[in-house]
């Protein structure tokens, strides 16, 4: 099935796709939202740090979100998952899983990132509700509880020092010998902050909600949180099959516009930083609709 063409097409309908949609509607563009209904935060309780939406859950964000998308008349969803793009004369053809194909002038790329979880009983259970990524989304919450960082090296040390912010009682687990500097680690232990080599065997829990680690070597520590910033891929081929530059961190590069090296795609969200958060991905989605639409009126003239 072939759709009529749109101005727009965005992959990806959660909170930087639906803002990019929100501003492209307002902006009277036919518009095409692609989304499979999974976003990586599907397993947290609460969104934080978010201006009047604060302590809410994500799906009653986006839940809000899209109903209000959906009032402007241009504005097209579909539920699927696109699998396929290439550039057209008339700008790019997407496909999706269900052999569905759309055509649009530009292209968005909202299609965020895949978490890979390692290997370690518990922690996918846990994944967005104990075991956590960013301390301005659930810092708050656990404070000054017993608090671990999953991390090594400079990364470890950083990480260390930030979340001494919110917690006095913090221990590094390397999950391999540490590659800490001495000076790293006496500054850290100044602090406070415990580093333990030992590998996790396993998460203990309850619901979610950690209750302790057990080590290689039969240790339990109790704990109720622990930050860890997992491996990612993106959630979406096509950006590497149309030839987009990524980041060292595999993150698609954008300018301050949100473009992409590839003229008439745009990208927004989680796909394109490390600074993961509902109100980020608002603020790249608006930007991503703003600057596409006036990429559009520019070739009008």
């Amino acid at each position: 099935m072939r759709l009529s063409k749109f101005d727009v097409i965005i992959i990806g309908g959660s909170y930087a796709g639906l803002s990019a949609a929100m501003t492209l509607g307002r902006s009277l563009r036919k518009v095409l939202v692609i989304d499979s209904g999974k976003p990586c935060n599907i397993q947290t309780p609460n969104s934080h740090n978010f201006l009047t939406q604060d302590g809410k859950t994500p799906a009653e964000i986006s839940t809000i979100a899209r109903k209000q998308v959906a009032q402007y008349d241009t504005v097209t969803f579909l539920s699927g998952f696109a699998v396929e793009g290439t550039k057209t004369d008339f700008g790019f053809e997407i496909k999706t899983e269900k052999g569905d194909l759309f055509e649009g002038k530009k292209l968005i790329l909202a299609s965020g990132v895949k978490d890979i979880m390692p290997e370690i009983p518990g922690f996918a259970v846990c994944w967005g509700i104990s075991v956590i990524h960013c301390p301005y989304c659930h810092g708050y919450e656990v404070r000054n509880q017993k608090t671990g960082i999953m991390a090594n090296g400079d990364f470890g040390y950083e990480f260390g020092k930030l979340i001494t912010n919110w917690t006095e009682d913090l221990t590094i687990f390397t999950n391999e010998k540490s590659t800490l500097t001495e000076e790293q680690t006496y500054k850290l232990a100044a602090k406070g902050v415990r580093i333990i080599e030992t590998e996790i065997e396993k998460i203990e829990h309850t619901n979610g909600k950690i209750e302790q680690l057990i080590l290689k070597d039969g240790s339990k520590l109790p704990l109720q949180a622990l930050y860890v910033k997992p491996d990612f891929v993106q959630n979406s081929a096509i950006p590497s099959s149309l030839g987009i530059e990524f980041t060292d961190h595999g993150h698609i590069k954008v300018d301050p516009m949100q473009k992409t090296i590839i003229p008439g795609v745009y990208a927004c969200g989680d796909n394109t930083t490390q600074f993961r958060s509902v109100s980020f991905a608002v603020s790249t989605g608006t930007m991503a609709g703003a600057a596409c639409n006036k990429e559009l009126i520019d070739g009008e003239f």
